[in-house]
């Protein structure tokens, strides 16, 4: 049985992988001409730059995602880097018990316990919680039964989902709790500050850094050395080893239908290719609303369409240098504040820098010279797209003038910097739309919202449609690769369910 796959990102290339195994004949069409969607890196010059991988969860046998990774990869073939720190924050107002104006979130929880009742004390019994959450989660197995699919199990083994009750007690009681709630709780200016800023301002659940550094202290969170190329690059020599097929400056403009089923696929350049089954690992709205032209939907998919029930994650501004000089004794992630606010062309104005120094990467720059980010967040993402149709030149020219900006700041801060620069590369939200599709180009998805243990309204099928499936990290709020991975393992098994196949797993753990 053939299926035609939509997408050679992460979760468009696992899947693939996983019909494979299980015996289908399967081809992948992607838009641009690398794998990875937004996993990717590219080259300039001497430098490799990132899109910006930082951590994959699931890098350790620690967390249930090192299972599905090690089903498709040699997982002990890729050397993690296993940070100190998370990330370190520079506040503007408060300072430590030392004086220092910087907050270090440390991976290793017993370090960060001591590191913030040291400045403290008097928030001992908060810290202790926020501490004693983690170590909870740790204890937990989450996701639970990650090989399995809810929808697909018979009532004897749903019923045996009993014994998670502890665990959906414990999320449902801390889904609340955010970063500003949590700081709201501290007595000490300085930690205060610090959650304050934990997502550069905005107020998020506190899950999002406290699950990452639950697993960070197992080292099971880590950065794989050579970045997302080295990830990426093996998850689709995996695919192709398999007998998997992509095509490469193939976009897809339409989903073929007839008679209420998919039946293939209508390429840009006119050519129709037919298949017994589609399975889009593309941007979810393009995916509903233009491949399908909107015929396959219900209230609460028309509700996402109009950014209704969910918000859509920031999109970025990268602006990637490549530095002749080394940054010894710097700190690899950093959010500091600016002097004055730095306007970015869209109109976003931003008072605090946040610097990737990939100082522990020495695969993404010669010896003795660094490769370093500073990314920013919008949400005028259109602003970007059209100034680069309606006028390239201006387009280029505004965002090289804000890259000009951004290296002088960076010389304020850290020195060394104008003088250094030999690649400069600026990605935009123009960018991510044209590489990946990504509506409104966002950075991963959905943007989570306080209720993070809700139930997604994306799903793996849509009404009225037979033999279509979907797949990928708009499945669930916050997307990332963990959720890219665990939609394609789970499209599939409901895939082979309605085809009759058995669904054949790849490599054990």
């Amino acid at each position: 049985m053939k299926v035609n796959i939509i997408g050679a990102g992460v979760s468009g290339i696992s899947a693939g992988c996983y019909l494979q195994m299980c015996g289908f004949k399967t081809v992948i069409f992607e838009r641009s001409g690398r794998p990875g969607g937004l996993c990717t890196s590219w080259k300039k010059g001497d430098y490799t730059f990132e899109s910006g991988f930082q951590w994959l969860l699931g890098s350790g046998p620690a967390n249930p995602f090192y299972q599905l990774w090690s089903e498709l990869l040699d997982m002990k073939s890729i050397q993690f880097v296993n940070h100190e720190s998370r990330m370190d924050i520079e506040l503007k107002h408060a300072r430590s018990i030392k004086g220092d104006s910087v907050f270090h979130l440390y991976t290793n929880l017993g370090t960060l316990r001591s590191y913030m009742i040291e400045n403290s004390p008097g928030d001992q019994v908060v810290i202790d919680q926020f501490i004693q959450r983690m170590r909870k989660i740790q204890s937990f197995e989450i996701p639970p039964q990650i090989k399995k699919v809810p929808a697909l199990l018979p009532l004897s083994e749903k019923i045996k989902y009993i014994r998670y009750l502890p665990l959906l007690w414990f999320l449902n009681r801390i889904k609340k709790e955010t970063n500003f709630t949590f700081a709201s709780k501290l007595k000490s200016p300085f930690l205060r500050e610090a959650f304050e800023l934990l997502f550069d301002g905005d107020e998020l659940p506190l899950m999002i850094i406290s699950m990452p550094l639950a697993y960070n202290d197992m080292h099971a969170s880590g950065y794989p050395l050579g970045g997302a190329a080295v990830f990426i690059n093996k998850l689709k020599d995996k695919y192709l080893e398999l007998g998997g097929s992509i095509q490469y400056h193939s976009p897809v403009l339409k989903v073929l239908t007839a008679d209420g089923r998919a039946t293939g696929l209508l390429l840009e350049s006119g050519d129709k290719v037919s298949s017994e089954v589609v399975l889009s690992a593309a941007d979810w709205y393009f995916t509903v609303f233009k491949a399908l032209d909107g015929k396959y939907v219900n209230k609460t998919i028309r509700s996402l369409g109009r950014q209704g029930k969910l918000k859509v994650y920031y999109s970025i501004i990268l602006v990637s240098l490549g530095i002749g000089r080394t940054f010894d004794d710097v700190s690899h992630f950093l959010r500091f504040p600016l002097d004055h606010e730095l306007v970015s062309p869209d109109g976003t104005a931003y008072s605090r820098l946040e610097s990737h120094i990939y100082n522990y990467d020495p695969t993404l720059a010669p010896e003795g010279k660094t490769m370093v980010s500073v990314c920013f967040y919008t949400r005028n993402a259109d602003y970007w797209v059209n100034l680069r149709e309606a006028d390239p030149d201006k387009y280029d020219k505004s965002k090289n003038d804000f890259a000009s900006e951004v290296i002088d700041l960076m010389e304020k801060k850290f020195g060394n910097i104008k003088q250094y620069t030999e690649e400069v590369d600026v990605a935009t939200p123009a960018t991510l739309s044209r590489y990946t599709n990504n509506w409104k180009g966002s950075a991963q998805g959905w943007l989570p919202g306080k209720n993070m243990i809700a139930q997604s309204p994306v799903e793996f099928t849509l009404p009225g449609i037979k033999n279509f499936y979907y797949t990928g990290h708009w499945s669930i709020p916050g997307g990332g690769l963990p959720v890219a991975i665990k939609s394609a393992r789970d499209a599939v098994q409901i895939i082979c369910r309605d085809s009759g196949q058995k669904f054949v797993p790849g490599n054990q753990v």
